[in-house]
């Protein structure tokens, strides 16, 4: 079946791709999963966002558009600045994002240990889960002294070119790593070419995945972002959760992140994995 289109990190616009096979069409409600692809047009830094933003981000017409951010509004989950004509996210979002993080006893656990891990090797330790093509942070602590991008809960990550992204798709089955590829593949828009060689690039990190028990990104993400992350599952309710740890690659080379950095965060995931 066809639906509404998923966005990349890494793009603007996405093409419209093929849900899983195993999608039934009768429960599928179409409309539900384009008024969601809305309200995930907002990326970090982003405040309004008019009609347009959502036509060039989402690839739905404006017509829909138009309906879904009225519905949305009057539900609580964006607010219409009459003023500049154009939208932003409203406190019914907020809501539903406390509440998933209030629901994850894993987070609460985690957060000393991220913290001390954090001082001790001055850098920011994020916690982070898939969503759709993105990973998105669920935490993130940083050093008094770490010197590193803003993101924040709730950031968005490309899955490829983000070593929590590859830790990720090292340890799904191979059947769906391989179909998660060719949809971040064909999403990359008109940049077919750099989308190719990202792919590539995740594909050396999965298959170095089993020696390493981590995966890496020095400068892929960013230029100046060298990083390392750990995959484990929530022991309460098996999703895969990854565990990231970041610092500016100017000043933290890539033998800090495999010799000393990479053995702690996988001590720390270990742990997590196996807590009850």
């Amino acid at each position: 079946m066809r639906a509404s289109t998923v966005r990349s990190s890494t793009g603007p616009v996405a093409e419209p791709l093929s849900l899983s096979e195993d999608i039934d069409d009768r429960k599928f409600v179409v409309a539900l999963a384009r008024g969601l692809e809305l309200l995930r047009a907002f990326r970090p830094g982003d405040t309004l966002l008019g009609n347009r933003d959502f036509v060039a981000r989402t690839g739905l017409p404006k017509a829909t558009v138009n309906r879904l951010a009225y519905t949305l509004t009057v539900l609580g989950y964006l607010r219409f600045d009459e003023t500049l004509g154009k939208y932003a996210l409203d406190a019914g979002v907020l809501s539903l994002g406390f509440g998933l993080l209030a629901g994850t006893d894993t987070l609460e656990l985690a957060r000393p240990h991220m913290r001390t891990l954090a001082r001790e090797v001055g850098a920011a330790v994020s916690l982070g889960c898939r969503d759709a093509l993105d990973m998105i942070y669920l935490e993130t602590i940083r050093s008094e002294t770490a010197l590193t991008l803003g993101l924040a809960s709730g950031s968005r990550l490309s899955m490829l070119t983000s070593s929590m992204g590859r830790a990720y798709l090292a340890v799904i089955g191979a059947e769906e790593r391989e179909a998660l590829l060719a949809e971040l593949e064909a999403a990359g828009g008109e940049d077919r070419r750099e989308r190719a060689a990202q792919v590539q690039a995740a594909r050396r990190e999965v298959g170095a995945f089993a020696r390493e028990g981590c995966c890496f990104s020095f400068r892929d993400w960013h230029d100046d972002v060298n990083a390392v992350a750990v995959p484990f599952r929530d022991p309460r309710d098996g999703r895969w959760l990854v565990l990231s740890c970041s610092g500016p690659a100017s000043s933290m080379g890539e033998a800090m992140f495999r010799e000393r950095i990479g053995p702690r965060l996988r001590a720390l995931a270990r742990r997590l994995g196996e807590a009850r």
